[in-house]
Formats: C-alpha cells, sequence, structure tokens
C-alpha cells in the first residue's frame, strides 16, 4: 500500500505533548483533546501501536487527564527537552521497536514540535501524517502555516475520521461496528 494511505499493518499513532499546562493554553484544545482520545481508541481497535511524549513536564504538566485512560495501553510518556522527537534517544527506539514505518502525528504545538518531528521523520524515511484536527498551537495563524508547511515538504495532511476509516478499511465487519461507535462519539459531544 502506498503511504498516501494509512495502512493499518504499518501505522503508529504518535501523540505529542498534549500537556495540562500546554493545552490550557491553546485555541481548539478541547475539541482537539477530544480527537485524540477517539484516534487512540480506534488505534486500539486496530491494534496500531501508540507512542506518546511530554515535553518538560514539570514546567508544562503531565499529560491531560482526560487522556490518561485511553493511553494505559501506550508506549510512554517519554520525557524529552527537545521539540524534535525524533531528537530524543527513547523516542526513537520506541518507534523503531514497533517496525512500523507510517507516523500518525497528533498533538501540541502544531508549528513547534508537531512540525520539527513531522519533517525529521520525514527525512528519515518514514511516511508522515498530521490530523488537522488533532493538533493545535496557541495561534491560529501557527496552526495554519505549520499545515501549509508540513503539506509543501511532503507531509499528508489530513483528518481524524479519514485517518480511522483508512485504516480500518472496509465497512460490514464487527471492528467496523465498534469503530462507526467511536466516530459517532465526536456528534454527541458537539
Amino acid at each position: 500500500m502506498s503511504g498516501n494511505i494509512v495502512d493499518a499493518a504499518d501505522a503508529i499513532i504518535i501523540v505529542i505533548d498534549a500537556q495540562e499546562r500546554l493545552a490550557a493554553t491553546m485555541s481548539r484544545s478541547r475539541e482537539v483533546v477530544g480527537t485524540i482520545c477517539r484516534l487512540v481508541r480506534v488505534a486500539a481497535e486496530l491494534d496500531l501501536p501508540v507512542v506518546y511524549t511530554e515535553q518538560y513536564p514539570r514546567g508544562l504538566g503531565r499529560t491531560v487527564h482526560e487522556l490518561e485512560d485511553v493511553l494505559v495501553s501506550a508506549v510512554g510518556p517519554l520525557e524529552k527537552m527537545a521539540f524534535d522527537c525524533a531528537m530524543v534517544s527513547s523516542f526513537t527506539e520506541a518507534l523503531e521497536r514497533t517496525g512500523r514505518r507510517q507516523v500518525v502525528l497528533l498533538g501540541m504545538e502544531s508549528h513547534i514540535c508537531v512540525l520539527q518531528t513531522a519533517l525529521h521523520l520525514l527525512e528519515d524515511g518514514y511516511r508522515v501524517h498530521v490530523v488537522a484536527d488533532a493538533v493545535c498551537s496557541a495561534s491560529e495563524l501557527d496552526h495554519a502555516v505549520a499545515l501549509e508547511r508540513m503539506r509543501s515538504s511532503g507531509v499528508q495532511v489530513t483528518t481524524s475520521e479519514t485517518v480511522m476509516y483508512e485504516a480500518l478499511g472496509e465497512a460490514g465487519t464487527e471492528q467496523f461496528r465498534r469503530v462507526l461507535e467511536i466516530v459517532k462519539e465526536k456528534d454527541v459531544a458537539e
């Protein structure tokens, strides 16, 4: 399968720095955290590995509590000081251990840690997808410019439902019904 379609057999979900104090300053953080929760739950249904990071947790707090329950089987939190996750050995080792070559990035902030990680992983030969409705910045301008910069560099900029249905691949299965229930939660929450 090409790198343009999310492939459940080769994809990994990366949640970057969805932390308490950081989220408090983000535009759309409530919606983004809800979207991340749904994506992580779908990842569990489809057996996609999940890794998550925390940037300087002493200053920015721990991962937001809404994500705690859904991240129980994820690898992390991988603490870091570098903005670019790919500059952190615990992250690159966790990623390499999965053997996956397609990364789906979620988290905070679009124009800093998400952008730098996306561009570095792309250079390292990974097929990179950034989920536009599951990343955010404090400034909408920073968010928009980051998405455009990533897109023009070769990153696939996508949406959460696109990722869910691409990874799922087909309807009519029991797995499809379980994923559909998670997707429908979005409509209830809004």
